[in-house]
């Protein structure tokens, strides 16, 4: 069975060379065949070229992402170290507030209530207060609690 297979191939080879001598007899058909052969070369150099072209491209774009991505890193932890300084610059002003005014403001608390409580380390006191910013203006509620420290 084999030896049938090769035998119909190399039929078919013998058969497909003599219609490739019989094309090729004519100067026209070679030259053709030339032609062909150079469009297709310079097709190959320009496909070649074009792809280096491209791939040069890509990598510059890989580079610009690279570097865009190594300034967004910078300016995240720029802006985190940022954060933590105004969050210890807030705590130790906050600080500073409660050792002046003996006065340790609610933060926690999530209503619009304005509370905290009035330490007295002396007198070993701690009074809770708490006002409604729509009940006092400002400089009424600001008083009271002036008034409560003195007390």
């Amino acid at each position: 069975m084999t030896e049938i297979s090769r035998k119909l191939d190399v039929e078919k080879l013998i058969s497909y060379s003599d219609d490739l001598v019989q094309f090729l007899k004519n100067e026209r058909d070679i030259n053709d065949l030339k032609h062909s052969v150079e469009k297709s070369d310079t097709l190959r150099y320009r496909c070649r070229s074009d792809y280096a072209a491209v791939q040069s491209t890509l990598e510059d774009y890989q580079k610009k992402i690279d570097l865009c991505k190594q300034k967004t890193e910078a300016a995240k932890a720029e802006v985190l170290k940022k954060l933590k300084q105004d969050e210890l610059k807030a705590q130790m002003k906050l600080s500073m507030f409660a050792c002046v005014t003996s006065i340790l403001p609610d933060l926690n608390d999530q209503s619009k209530m304005i509370s905290g409580h009035i330490v007295d380390k002396e007198k070993k006191v701690v009074e809770k207060f708490e006002f409604n910013p729509e009940e006092k203006s400002d400089f009424d509620t600001c008083n009271t609690i002036w008034e409560m420290i003195k007390e």
